[in-house]
């Protein structure tokens, strides 16, 4: 793919669906932040992002099924009846039993609740063939009506694969499955998802998980970002000038790129951490603290954040 080809599918004044995955804040004391939670998901919903929760930014490899419960129950009384719509993780990995019975089971859970499923994948499917995937791709998503997929590249999760070609166009053929967000990291192999989405099946949504290269939204993916978490506000805004064709776009995307440089550096789990500190020098959550399991960041990390926030425009905390 040379450079002229890539340049030609950008799509200027495009409307973008974006979609924040949620950071779970804990209190000084370890316990789960609950209302700064709830607060951050309205906040959020409110300039015109959609929530993710159970994700990796939320833990989601850490938590228990009935943490996992717990989060989904906050998060339909935050946003109120069943109609605003969220998006929620399906992990499964380290339970035993038949894959699409696992999955299926907090399907139903998720979608009862009102939620959106997407699929974090399985180690237990890596090295199977793509009709065997896709088979069980589909026995999973049997019944429901929106479901999303998830490539996750292993730099996040060892669970987590990037699909060869075939497989990504046997998960485009499920009906069911309305998107797919990518975190590869990698620009090419989002740009090929795109053009085989064009091709295939247009109606099929890509939402990019790449924090080092947010404006993947120019060449036509949507977002699913962790990243999104620590600044939705100013996400909606960029988008909003993208949309608009408004040069203040470039800008406010740099000082928001450069923030993912700065949070998404190795190790790469541990941007958590950076989204805490954040969020915490925003005054939007009550403590830095994560969850017990998640690597920590340096203690440096505050100053470089706080420079950070202040390119954003952000009153941010000394």
């Amino acid at each position: 793919m040379n450079i002229d080809s890539i340049i030609a599918t950008k799509k200027p004044r495009r409307r973008v669906q974006g979609i924040a995955a949620a950071l779970l804040p804990f209190l000084p004391s370890g316990e789960i932040a609950v209302e700064a939670f709830q607060l951050n998901l309205q906040a959020t919903h409110a300039c015109g992002l959609m929530n993710a929760v159970n994700m990796d930014t939320g833990y989601v490899n850490h938590l228990t099924e009935d943490e996992k419960g717990n989060v989904l129950r906050w998060t339909r009384e935050a946003l109120g009846g069943g109609k605003i719509p969220f998006v929620a993780g399906v992990y499964i990995e380290g339970q035993t039993g038949e894959i699409a019975a696992l999955y299926r089971k907090q399907l139903e859970r998720i979608v009862s609740f009102g939620g959106i499923p997407i699929l974090f994948q399985t180690a237990r499917l890596h090295g199977e063939t793509s009709d065997t995937k896709a088979r069980i791709y589909s026995e999973i998503c049997e019944g429901f009506q929106h479901v999303l997929a998830f490539e996750l590249g292993p730099m996040f999760a060892p669970n987590g694969e990037i699909f060869d070609e075939d497989t990504a166009r046997r998960i485009m053929d499920i009906p069911a499955i309305k998107g797919m967000k990518h975190s590869s990291l990698d620009r090419l192999t989002e740009l090929a998802r795109l053009r085989l989405r064009d091709q295939h099946r247009p109606d099929f949504r890509i939402y990019t998980g790449n924090d080092l290269g947010i404006d993947m939204i120019e060449y036509g993916s949507d977002y699913l970002l962790g990243l999104a978490c620590f600044a939705p506000e100013k996400f909606a805004e960029r988008d909003r000038l993208w949309e608009c064709g408004d040069a203040r776009y470039y800008a406010l995307s740099d000082a928001l790129q450069h923030l993912g440089n700065v949070a998404f550096r190795a190790p790469v789990p541990a941007y958590k951490h950076s989204a805490a500190l954040f969020l915490h020098l925003a005054g939007k959550i009550p403590s830095d603290r994560t969850h017990p399991r998640n690597p920590g960041r340096p203690t440096w990390e505050r100053e470089i954040l706080l420079d950070c926030a202040r390119r954003l425009g952000f009153p941010a905390r000394d």
